[in-house]
């Protein structure tokens, strides 16, 4: 495929480094694009239109009698994304979206357009609640589905965060963060105890680790029709405790519509796991604990994207601030 006058979008990272720079590398990316999609008896037409981050390149190719595919090269920190995204396509088909091509070695996914982006569902459409509780719930049957798989995600290299080991993964994360001001460091220094009290209760709740995809907001999911969803961008990922996944989509939920919708919204996302011989009230008490350590997954998922090297530059370099941020929300209790 040959280069054409494209749109690039660089967001708030104008000088963001990204194999996108590098002539030999975006002439392979687009010719491997064009490859697949003959492949499939599809052909670009168009200018693609690309996002450069620091943790992705995504680009956007208009299709022939189609509304258009995606293409995404992911860092090291997310190389799993593509072998995974393969794995849950046959583990939960019509949940997840079923890539074009996967070239695990060099990190490229190839992706069919999902649909309408739940966000901009939200943008131009009052949405009740009553779809929030929709996708939670459809999200717990996947992370249902997915707890005989949770060794079998491990090996695709999703990083572990077991409910048991989160202690020793706060102590690591808390130790390799140089973002952290001295009175930051000693006030989460203080928390271990509790860290492992949280953990232990959470374990308590008898809810087995699966895939939670640590970074479920309205931009990670499609809305294909009224009351159905398909998720996708799974370079978040870990292998943790289910409950960990419900913080982010009810912040953006209880930003829409206040702190209130909380409770039916954690209703709705609970109901699926009634089954396995909790009552609901001991998994709302699981949830507190959960939604403190889910922190522990976003800090996480920025320290794999942007390894810290420490030094007096720590806090200005991409990641830092934001992984140190996320620690920090240990200290502030559950709205719920």
């Amino acid at each position: 495929m040959r280069e054409q006058t494209m749109t690039v979008d660089r967001g708030r990272f104008p000088d963001a480094v990204t194999p996108w720079e590098r002539e030999s590398w975006r002439a392979a990316a687009l010719d491997w694009v064009a490859e697949r999609l003959a492949a499939h008896g599809l052909r670009p037409q168009g200018a693609p239109g690309v996002r450069l981050r620091p943790w992705s390149v995504l680009v956007r190719v208009p299709v022939a009698e189609r509304t258009a595919v995606w293409f995404k090269a992911n860092p090291p920190g997310s190389a799993f994304e593509g072998p995974l995204t393969v794995a849950l396509a046959r583990w939960v088909p019509g949940r997840v979206l079923e890539p074009l091509a996967v070239d695990a070695g060099r990190d490229w996914v190839l992706l069919p357009d999902g649909g309408p982006l739940f966000r901009d569902v939200l943008a131009r459409e009052e949405v009740p609640p009553a779809d929030w509780e929709a996708l939670l719930g459809q999200y717990a049957d996947v992370q249902r589905a997915l707890v005989p798989r949770a060794r079998d995600v491990e090996r695709l290299g999703v990083p572990p965060a077991r409910t048991r080991d989160l202690p020793e993964v706060f102590g690591e994360l808390l130790a390799r963060n140089s973002a952290l001001s001295p009175e930051e460091r000693a006030r989460l220094a203080g928390l271990r105890p509790q860290v492992g009290e949280w953990a232990a209760e959470l374990a308590a709740a008898g809810v087995a680790d699966t895939l939670d995809h640590a970074d479920l907001h309205d931009g990670q999911l499609f809305r294909p029709a009224p009351g159905r969803f398909t998720f996708f961008d799974w370079g978040d990922a870990t292998v943790s405790h289910p409950f960990c996944s419900f913080r982010v989509p009810a912040e953006r939920a209880r930003d829409r519509y206040g702190p209130g919708v909380l409770p039916r919204l954690l209703d709705a996302y609970l109901e699926p796991w009634t089954g396995t011989g909790r009552t609901r009230a001991e998994l709302r008490h699981a949830a507190r604990p959960a939604w403190r350590l889910s922190a522990l997954g976003r800090a996480g998922s920025w320290g794999r994207m942007f390894p810290d090297a420490g030094g007096p530059a720590a806090r200005t370099v991409p990641g830092a601030a934001e992984g140190a941020g996320w620690l920090l929300e240990l200290l502030n209790e559950p709205p719920f």
